[in-house]
């Protein structure tokens, strides 16, 4: 039934949660998980206007990203289960739905901090806007 998971990660609590639901059910399907993280880019954030003296060089950006994914692998048997980890720079809605275009995900989980669609909304989150926007479907942890 699923044979990639698509698990966008933070590092946060909730998205190691969604880590752990994600190599559950690929056990139980044979599954391949796809381990995500998308770092911003100051133009991701900002647009490309001024960024109040906010500067990170793109090797900070990188070693973020791969602290980013070893949190979440960290002290967790993946058992049989084959994970492959992606790291992107840019927009997270836009980088976690072309990945899942490109690699034709199956299922997405996502950790959500549980804002819902108003919150989120004003909030930036973007497990509303993947749920919103994802052509597979996605299941959100709290």
């Amino acid at each position: 039934m699923y044979k990639k998971i698509l698990v966008p990660t933070d590092a946060s609590e909730f998205s190691v949660r969604a880590y752990k639901t994600a190599l559950e059910l690929a056990k139980q399907f044979g599954a391949e998980i796809v381990l995500m993280h998308v770092t911003y880019t100051p133009q991701a954030l900002w647009g490309y206007t001024v960024s109040y003296g906010f500067t990170m060089s793109q090797e900070d950006i990188l070693k973020n990203a791969e602290l980013a994914l070893e949190a979440t692998l960290a002290g967790i048997d993946t058992g049989e289960v084959p994970v492959r980890t992606v790291l992107e720079i840019g927009h997270p809605v836009m980088k976690i739905i072309d990945q899942i275009k490109q690699d034709e995900i199956d299922l997405v989980i996502i950790g959500s901090h549980g804002y819902g669609p108003i919150t989120g909304s004003v909030l930036g989150s973007v497990s509303q806007r993947v749920l919103q926007k994802a052509p597979c479907p996605v299941l959100l942890i709290k």
